[in-house]
């Protein structure tokens, strides 16, 4: 994790507690769930795609496209919901989201996406759960 503080902070035991092994390696030591493996890669119902280590809304079901990647991608966050830093891992530079409010890695973000943003929010679905609108 990077060394930025965060509104919603908690221990690395209380992390460990509350995720899964596998929303922990992803969110907390920044690695990625094998493709096509998440169940909200097929999730077209409205409603809003929320972090799993906070709550905080990140995406709106509308922002959601196919990319074909095999991880849920959108063209744009909630307003302020998702953060930005430079990740320079397995030699490339490439653009790493996180949450705004607990800094929870979410994945990576590419200038190859749809209009109006034309970015490409490739996110983990094990980082995020669903909330159905009208629920």
């Amino acid at each position: 994790m990077d060394t930025k503080t965060y509104p919603v902070k908690r221990t690395d035991a209380e992390w460990r507690e509350m995720l899964t092994s596998e929303q922990y390696a992803v969110m907390r030591g920044h690695g990625t769930e094998r493709p096509g493996s998440c169940a909200l890669l097929d999730e077209k119902r409205a409603g809003t795609f929320t972090c799993a280590g906070c709550g905080q809304p990140l995406f709106v079901a509308g922002r959601k496209f196919e990319s074909g990647t095999g991880w849920p991608s959108f063209d744009t966050p909630v307003d302020g919901a998702v953060g930005i830093t430079e990740d320079r891992s397995h030699g490339m530079v490439r653009t790493e989201c996180h949450c705004s409010r607990c800094g929870s890695h979410l994945g990576h973000v590419f200038p190859d996406g749809p209009p109006p943003s034309g970015l490409r929010y490739c996110i983990n679905g094990v980082a995020m759960d669903f909330e159905q609108a009208g629920e």
